[in-house]
C-alpha cells in the first residue's frame, strides 16, 4: 500500500511564506545599507563620536583661516587643527606665533570705521593674497565680523565663510529682532516693548504703563558699553535723545536690578550643544570707560545655583532650536540677566558669532576633555557626515567637576587724554611678584602655560607707537581663579593685575607735529572683540 505524502498544515505554509518574505526584505535593507556606506565613503566614513572627529580634525589638509584684527578669540585653535592659521592685523606676538600671518607693509587706506573694514583691507592686501595661493588658494574662512563686501572678497580668494551669510547675522544681530526670536522660542524676556520714539512724552506714552519710568533703551545695534542708555528722567533723556530718536525702531526695557552672566553655543544638525554658564565683567572703571561696557568674564562651578544653571542650559537650547528653524548654524552666544530681586532669569542679547569670551569657554576642562565648542562649529562647515549624542555632550558639560575656574579681563584706557606709546609690554606668560610688580616670565600663545594663580597670560594690543585714547583696548589678561566677590567687586588680586600692566606701558603726550590727528582715531570706537 502506497503512503501518501504528509502535508503540512496550512498555518505552517504561511509562517514559512512570511519568513521567506522577512529574508528577502532583511536581505534588501541589507543591500540598501551596503549602497548608502558606498555612497557616504565617497565623502569618508560617517564619523562616530568625540574621538573620529577629533581625529578627523588632526588630519585636515584643507586651510582653513582666522582673519580679523587679532587672533584672540580663537587663541589656540591651530593646536587642533592642522592646517589652520591667523591673518591678523595687528601683531600681537612680535613674529614668535608660528601661526600668524600679519602683512608687513601698510598700504593706504581710509580710515577704518568697523572691524569689517580692517578684514577686507586685510583681504584685498596683496602681502595676504599671496599667503593664501603659496597654501593652495581654496580654503575655508572664519571671521569675528564681516558683511557682504567681506563675503565677495573671500570668494574671489577661493575661500569659503564658514557662517551663515552677512545677510542673516545682521538681521539677528539686531537686538530687536532678538526678542522677537525668543517669543518665538519660548525664552523670557525682561519686560519691554518695542516702538519708534519721537520725544519723551512719546517714551512715557509706549512704555510708562507697562514698564514704569526706570527705563533701559537699547538701539539695534553696536556694543552695549556704547549704545545701551539708562532714562529715568527726562535730563536723561536729554543726553541720549538725538541718538534714540535717530533709529526707526527701539529696544525699551523695564529697569532691573540685574546681573549678567554669558553662556555659548552651537546649532549642530543633532541639536543645540551648549557650554556653561559664566559670569561677565561689566562696567568697572579700572577696566573700561563706559557704564554698561562688558570688560572681561569668569567661569567657576560655584558661581550660579543649579536652579540658574539648569534654566540658562534650557533657554539657550531652546534659542538655538529656533535658530535652526530660522536657518541658521553653527556659533552663538547669549547674554542673560539675572534679576537679584526675585531670581528670574532673562534674556539679554544675542552675538550671531564668536564672542570676547570665546577664548575662555574653548580652553576650559570641559572642553579640553572632549573638543572645543569651536570644532563642533567647523564641522557644520567640513562637508562630513557624523554622529553624536548632543544629550550626553551637555550631560557632561553641565557636571561641576568638569568645570575648572578662570577669569579674563579687558584692559582699556581709561582717561580722556591722547597720548603716543612709546614703550608696550610682550605677549607671553607673567608671574607677579610679592610686592605686587610682575616680570615676564616666558612667551606662550595662550593660557595654557598658566599654572599658578601668581601667573597670567597677557594678549597685548596697543603696541609701542600706536594711541593711547578713551576706550583704546591695551590688552587681555588671562588667569587661573576668581577675580570677583561673590557680591560683583573686583577682587584685590585683580586690581593689582590690572595696575601691574598698566606700569609697563611707556607713553608722553600726543603732538600733531609727530603725526596727524586722523591716525589717532585708527582701530577706535568700534568692537574689538
Amino acid at each position: 500500500m502506497k503512503k501518501k505524502k504528509a502535508t503540512r498544515p496550512k498555518k505552517v505554509k504561511a509562517a514559512k511564506k512570511t519568513a521567506t518574505k522577512v529574508k528577502k526584505q532583511k536581505a534588501a535593507k541589507s543591500s540598501a545599507r551596503k549602497t548608502t556606506s558606498r555612497k557616504v565613503s565617497k565623502r569618508g566614513e560617517v564619523l562616530n563620536g568625540i574621538s573620529d572627529i577629533r581625529r578627523f580634525f588632526y588630519r585636515n589638509e584643507t586651510p582653513i583661516y582666522f582673519i580679523s584684527a587679532t587672533n584672540f578669540n580663537l587663541l589656540g585653535a591651530d593646536e587642533w587643527i592642522k592646517g589652520f592659521k591667523f591673518i591678523c592685523y595687528i601683531e600681537c606676538f612680535d613674529g614668535l606665533h608660528p601661526n600668524v600671518f600679519s602683512p608687513k607693509e601698510e598700504l593706504p587706506h581710509e580710515e577704518f570705521q568697523s572691524i569689517e573694514d580692517i578684514n577686507n583691507y586685510l583681504l584685498e592686501h596683496k602681502e595676504v593674497v599671496d599667503y593664501i595661493k603659496s597654501r593652495g588658494g581654496k580654503g575655508k574662512a572664519l571671521f569675528l565680523m564681516f558683511d557682504e563686501k567681506t563675503e565677495k572678497l573671500a570668494r574671489q580668494n577661493g575661500l569659503e565663510v564658514c557662517f551663515p551669510s552677512a545677510k542673516m547675522r545682521n538681521y539677528m544681530d539686531n537686538k530687536v529682532n532678538t526678542n522677537r526670536i525668543a517669543e518665538k522660542a519660548g525664552v523670557p524676556c525682561v519686560p519691554y516693548v518695542l516702538s519708534k520714539v519721537k520725544s519723551y512724552k512719546h517714551l512715557l506714552d509706549v512704555s510708562k504703563k507697562k514698564l514704569g519710568t526706570d527705563l533701559v533703551i537699547q538701539t539695534p545695534f553696536g556694543d552695549s558699553g556704547h549704545t545701551t542708555f539708562f532714562v529715568a528722567n527726562e535730563k536723561e533723556w536729554e543726553r541720549y535723545a538725538d541718538e534714540i530718536v535717530a533709529e526707526k525702531e527701539v529696544k525699551i526695557m523695564k529697569r532691573i536690578n540685574c546681573r549678567g552672566s554669558a553662556i555659548e553655543a552651537c546649532v549642530t544638525q543633532h541639536g543645540t550643544i551648549v557650554a556653561p554658564l559664566m559670569t561677565e565683567l561689566v562696567g568697572f572703571k579700572e577696566l573700561t570707560p563706559y557704564k554698561g561696557g562688558w570688560c572681561g568674564n569668569e567661569i567657576y562651578a560655584g558661581a550660579f545655583t543649579p536652579s540658574i544653571r539648569k534654566k540658562a542650559r534650557k533657554y539657550t537650547q531652546l534659542f538655538g532650536d529656533q535658530l535652526r528653524k530660522e536657518g541658521y548654524k553653527g556659533y552663538f552666544e547669549l547674554d542673560f540677566l539675572i534679576d537679584q530681586d526675585n531670581g528670574e532669569l532673562y534674556l539679554g542679547e544675542l552675538n550671531p558669532r564668536i564672542t570676547g569670551a570665546s577664548s575662555i569657554t574653548n580652553h576650559a576642562v570641559f572642553a579640553l576633555s572632549d573638543m572645543p565648542l569651536f570644532l563642533f562649529h567647523m564641522l557644520e562647515w567640513m562637508n562630513q557626515p557624523y554622529k553624536l549624542s548632543v544629550n550626553s555632550i551637555n550631560g557632561r558639560w553641565f557636571k561641576p567637576e568638569n568645570i575648572d575656574s578662570w577669569g579674563q579681563l579687558v584692559i582699556k584706557y581709561t582717561e580722556k587724554d591722547v597720548r603716543i606709546i612709546t614703550q608696550a609690554p610682550r605677549s607671553g606668560i607673567y608671574i607677579m611678584n610679592a610686592d605686587d610688580t610682575i616680570k615676564f616670565s616666558r612667551m606662550d600663545t595662550h593660557r595654557r602655560a598658566v599654572e599658578k594663580e601668581n601667573e597670567a597670560f597677557f594678549l597685548r594690543i596697543s603696541r609701542s607707537n600706536d594711541y593711547f585714547y578713551e576706550g583704546a583696548d591695551m590688552g587681555i589678561l588671562v588667569m587661573r581663579g576668581r577675580l570677583m566677590t561673590d557680591d560683583f567687586k573686583l577682587k584685590p588680586r585683580a586690581v593689582a593685575w590690572i595696575n601691574a600692566i598698566k606700569n609697563l606701558y611707556r607713553s608722553e603726550p600726543f603732538s600733531v607735529v609727530k603725526a596727524p590727528r586722523a591716525e589717532v582715531a585708527e582701530i577706535g570706537g568700534f568692537k574689538m572683540m
